[in-house]
């Protein structure tokens, strides 16, 4: 599959233009990279789901991804998916401009790129570890991540 692709309908659970990183909720890596982002994205552009949690499976399943076994980070806005190493430098471009300089990776092929992506991806569990459970986020950060509106009650 290519590191980045469209989708004939928009995603679901996004308003327009709104951008999700879906990541691995029990990978102590993953988790670092969710909090990461929660401290340097201060204008809030991108949110944030578990591939674990009702809104992650709901996006897995729009964007055709597996959604028991999930070995890459997904960025997703609109009608588009990136995985791997384009994925990451999605998720970099919408960063203050301190961490633009990462963006020159985008020279090396995106061969190589999703090499390297897949060294760490494939081993993260056994180099950084792995929670039993999906941590939670905490309330201060709580609307950082995408959650599905409840129904409203019609009257």
């Amino acid at each position: 599959m290519p590191a980045s692709y469209t989708r004939p309908a928009p995603a679901p659970l996004l308003q327009p233009g709104e951008t999700v990183v879906l990541f691995d909720g029990v990978c102590k890596l993953c988790n670092g990279w969710a909090r990461f982002l929660i401290r340097h994205d201060r204008l809030r552009r991108v949110r944030l789901a578990a591939v674990q949690s009702p809104e992650g499976q709901a996006l897995l399943a729009w964007a055709g991804l597996p959604m028991d076994q999930f070995d890459t980070m997904a960025v997703i806005r609109d009608h588009h998916v990136w995985e791997r190493s384009d994925a990451f430098l999605e998720v970099i471009g919408q960063l203050p401009t301190r961490w633009q300089p990462l963006q020159l990776l985008r020279v090396l092929p995106r061969g190589l790129r999703d090499w390297g992506y897949d060294r760490i991806a494939l081993n993260r569990y056994r180099l950084f570890g792995q929670y039993a459970t999906c941590l939670l986020p905490s309330a201060d950060h709580e609307q950082r991540f995408l959650k599905m509106t409840p129904p409203t009650p019609e009257r």
